[in-house]
């Protein structure tokens, strides 16, 4: 009988306080202290709220919750938006590099991504190149919003990023689409995790609204692109965006009808959407082929053993079964099948060699 894996879509992971190169902190740029209790920018520090977070403990977590690959993104504070070139090139880099090392000396128990700024569009897929053909690496990060040269802020999906996509279609690379810097352009006072629990989420669909509508799904057709966090505003927000398509038509002249993305096979979402009601609507929406396991481990907002949040790894799935969202095998391919569609497509060489080294 085949051997079913749990393969988890979206996992992070902090390096060391010594891996960091002294640059980072001497920049402000990014560092963790060395009692490995914050990580830190300028002006701006966060708890390390899991041991998790770091190499070996992440290792033990692994095995305590019977999780045989992880697909570890981009940190999110590593996009490098308002950094100057020189800082963001080295940032990036370091970023780049370090996922690169954990992915060779673990290609057992994870798959690794890279991170590239669209700001900077050469030197973008200069880093694209290097990371595929030098690295080994098959999963582009990008975030949902950036920076540019100018100082504006833009949706990832802006038709002057058609380069990278087209590079990211030549390449057959997963694309994973990840919310951040919201407070940096949306002019509300930091309150409240508010950035995290509200705006993350608008973000994320804001970056879905635009993929839809240029039809990248279908113009890049070995692009596959990943929303963190399911998606979940999205999903909710379909049908507005369907009448506003319908009713304004002189505002999308020359764009792809939303309709024609949902469900699409090259479009996939992850689990993390905190409870059954929304994943009920993200599989009736997407259907489950197109969904896949995330964690969002060690964060606090992803599904990590909790007695106060009453989780652990898992739930949400468990609970979808038992409220007959979801049945086994759609679960056991959401936490393999899917996950490797995401990752490979149709290289199905691809897929059978990582299920040969998480299995050896």
């Amino acid at each position: 009988m085949k051997r079913k894996l749990r393969i988890n879509g979206h996992s992070h992971l902090l390096p060391y306080p010594e891996e960091i190169p002294p640059f980072m902190k001497d920049k402000g740029i990014f560092w963790v202290d060395n009692d490995r209790k914050f990580m830190l920018q300028k002006n701006w520090k966060r708890p390390v709220t899991d041991s998790s977070f770091f190499l070996d403990e992440k290792l033990l977590w692994m095995e305590k919750f019977k999780i045989d690959h992880a697909v570890v993104l981009n940190l999110s504070q590593l996009y490098g938006n308002g950094l100057r070139l020189e800082e963001m090139k080295k940032a990036l880099r370091f970023q780049n590099d370090f996922n690169a090392r954990i992915q060779q000396d673990h290609p057992d128990k994870f798959t690794c991504g890279f991170v590239v700024h669209p700001g900077y569009g050469r030197g973008a897929l200069w880093e694209i190149e290097r990371c595929v053909e030098e690295l080994n690496m098959r999963l582009l990060c990008l975030p949902t919003h950036y920076m540019d040269t100018i100082g504006t802020w833009r949706c990832i999906f802006d038709k002057e990023n058609e380069p990278i996509f087209e590079l990211a279609s030549k390449y057959n690379l997963a694309v994973e689409i990840h919310p951040y810097d919201g407070e940096k352009f949306i002019k509300l006072e930091n309150t409240s995790w508010r950035f995290h629990l509200i705006w993350m989420l608008a973000q994320c669909a804001d970056a879905y609204h635009f993929l839809t509508l240029n039809g990248y799904a279908d113009k890049f057709p070995n692009m596959r692109t990943c929303f963190a966090h399911g998606g979940q505003l999205a999903q909710i927000n379909l049908g507005r965006r369907i009448q506003g398509f319908d009713g304004r038509p002189d505002l999308f002249e020359g764009m792809t009808h939303p309709r024609k993305s949902v469900g699409h096979k090259n479009i996939f979402f992850d689990t993390l959407v905190h409870d059954t009601g929304s994943l009920e609507l993200l599989v009736k929406n997407q259907t489950s082929k197109q969904i896949l396991m995330g964690l969002d481990d060690p964060y606090p907002l992803g599904e990590m053993e909790s007695v106060s949040q009453s989780s652990y790894p898992g739930k949400i799935l468990d609970l979808a079964v038992e409220r007959n969202i979801l049945t086994d095998k759609e679960c056991d391919a959401i936490w393999e099948e899917n996950v490797l569609k995401w990752l490979f497509g149709d290289d199905d060489e691809g897929k059978q060699n990582l299920i040969d080294k998480i299995i050896s």
